[in-house]
């Protein structure tokens, strides 16, 4: 009898006896004998610690813009498995996923004693390229899970990598600084090929593995600048190439940093692609400036007092959060806010700092054995900010229900904190 979706997905999580196992033997063993096929002509990879989710939609929107047919694979997601995998801006169907996941369970053989043991983000970022490479794809954009070195997505070697950010995040598997993180996200880079490095201040680690690998750097500030001004933006490279851009549709003052670094990426595609014209992508930069989406990256679902989500979880997001609070005129701002047991929550709290008038903790523990509960999250609170204003909750749903109740027109409700809080708000802001 034939598998739903769902069933589909709660059968991989238990097919690997590890829900995290990182190394690309496994994969890339399923991946030839699927036949490896390029999952697009060309293909972008996206590593980095934050803004890895907007940088894929920028790109997306800009290539798309350009008459390019996209493919492009991200986790995780907020409401539907399905948003995982796009193609010409339109989220896979529960047909084509299960049809690609009956094809990797054939091709790992299942039911026999040496069977591939794939876990479930390999699953799906098997069907990804599965399902990339039936489309007949221009370009293919995916999105590293976890890392870069080791992380399923790099069994394929990219045309051109982008490093958004390096800071301190899923420190257990990738290392205890920045220099060692920088270093795992190196290894998407390929030897010959070149890599967008986003941040302006990025760890020595990064800098020196991508020199040891022989891949060519194009670094934020020193191969390409953007400088902000009353009306918009420019953006310009080394070689002389300059464009006058309008702000990015998404907010938040990192987003100038995440397009500056996919404009990047396409800037070197135009060297790497003879049927790609600078004439055309430059003109399509505008468009996908003006017309990205991406929900919950500081997403303002409306209302008064206004509803803001975001799925930043990290001390690093966190003071992006804090910097684009500074900036607007809420009264009072309301935190709705949930963590997992594996975040610097001291750190993200301290980031925050003053600028949460009330916290609205919310247990996510019902939800993932990695949730944390409300109780151990007002403990970290109090001993972060001594002086914080807090209640705690069961879950998210409660959580909210005390914002919308406590918080006052002219102030902001803002949910963050993880994946989990950023879908529980939306989907009861849907119903």
């Amino acid at each position: 009898m034939a598998r739903t979706l769902a069933e589909w997905l709660a059968y991989q999580e238990h097919v690997n006896p590890r829900s995290i196992e990182l190394g690309l033997d496994r994969v890339r063993e399923v991946w030839r004998r699927l036949g490896a096929p390029a999952p697009a002509r060309r293909v972008i990879t996206v590593g980095g610690t934050n803004g890895k989710g907007s940088t894929v939609a920028l790109l997306e929107a800009m290539l798309a813009a350009a008459g390019s047919r996209v493919g492009s694979f991200t986790s995780p997601h907020l409401l539907d498995y399905n948003e995982r995998v796009r193609i010409d801006g339109a989220d896979a169907d529960d047909a084509s996923l299960i049809a690609s996941f009956e094809r990797i369970e054939a091709a790992r053989g299942a039911g026999r004693d040496d069977a591939v043991p794939l876990t479930y983000f390999e699953f799906g970022t098997l069907a990804a390229l599965d399902l990339f490479a039936r489309a007949g794809l221009d370009v293919a954009i995916l999105e590293v899970g976890l890392g870069g070195r080791l992380d399923a997505v790099n069994i394929i070697d990219a045309d051109v990598a982008i490093v958004t950010t390096v800071d301190l995040d899923h420190m257990d598997w990738l290392g205890p600084d920045r220099d060692s993180i920088g270093r795992e996200k190196a290894g998407i880079a390929r030897a010959g090929r070149p890599v967008i490095v986003g941040e302006l201040d990025p760890p020595a680690g990064l800098l020196d593995a991508l020199a040891a690998c022989g891949a060519k750097i194009e670094r934020a500030g020193i191969d390409f600048h953007s400088e902000r001004h009353a009306g918009g933006w420019q953006w310009r490279h080394r070689d002389g190439s300059a464009m006058a851009l309008p702000d990015p549709a998404l907010a938040a003052p990192a987003q100038f940093a995440n397009a500056a670094a996919a404009i990047a990426a396409l800037h070197v595609l135009l060297s790497l692609d003879e049927s790609i014209t600078a004439k055309d992508l430059y003109a399509a930069v505008s468009v996908g400036l003006t017309t990205v989406k991406i929900p919950a990256r500081l997403q303002s679902l409306g209302g008064d007092p206004q509803l803001i989500v975001d799925v930043g979880h990290n001390p690093q997001a966190a003071r992006v959060l804090a910097e684009w609070l500074q900036a607007q005129p809420f009264r009072r701002v309301h935190a709705v806010y949930g963590a997992l047991a594996d975040k610097d929550v001291a750190g993200v709290i301290g980031a925050l700092g003053d600028r949460i008038s009330h916290w609205h903790l919310a247990g996510l523990e019902q939800v993932t054995p990695r949730g944390l509960s409300a109780a151990a999250l007002a403990a970290i609170l109090r001993q972060a900010v001594p002086q914080a204003s807090c209640d705690a909750h069961a879950d998210v749903v409660s959580a909210f229900a005390a914002a919308r109740t406590a918080a006052a027109p002219g102030e902001c409700i803002l949910a963050f904190g993880s994946f989990f809080v950023a879908s529980a708000i939306i989907a009861e802001h849907v119903a």
